[in-house]
């Protein structure tokens, strides 16, 4: 993966190809893609937009160290993460992830287990706008 310092959290609208261009080398045979939008609905109720906010520094912190245990244990695998913040409206990506490998089953698996550890890790909340 990137050594550079990547920032995880962002207010401008996602770019997958960015992330493809950050993870995918001519030896990968299979780049998986996750992208998490805002719905119109949840639970029965309408959604016109979410707010996301965040403790930027402990997200950052956390993010960081869900790609070194991607690292750990998809080997050969290359991640890229980003999460949006503030106001978005229906359809709008509020985050993307980007695995890349040698083979398809290791870039399902590590997107996979990306937002899983996000969704379940990273101080990031949520306001729904009906």
């Amino acid at each position: 993966m990137n050594s550079r310092r990547v920032t995880h959290l962002v207010t401008n609208p996602l770019d997958l190809a960015e992330l493809i261009g950050e993870t995918r080398r001519d030896s990968d045979g299979g780049v998986a893609a996750f992208l998490g939008v805002v719905r119109s609905e949840n639970e029965g109720r309408r959604v016109e937009a979410i707010e996301y906010t965040a403790y930027a520094p402990m997200a950052e912190r956390e993010m960081g160290r869900i790609l070194e245990e991607l690292r750990a244990a998809f080997p050969g695998t290359t991640v890229a993460m980003r999460h949006r913040l503030g106001i978005l409206s229906v359809g709008e990506a509020s985050v993307a992830i980007v695995a890349a490998s040698a083979h398809r089953n290791e870039a399902f698996a590590a997107c996979r287990e990306a937002i899983e550890k996000i969704k379940a890790r990273v101080p990031i909340w949520k306001k729904e706008m009906g």
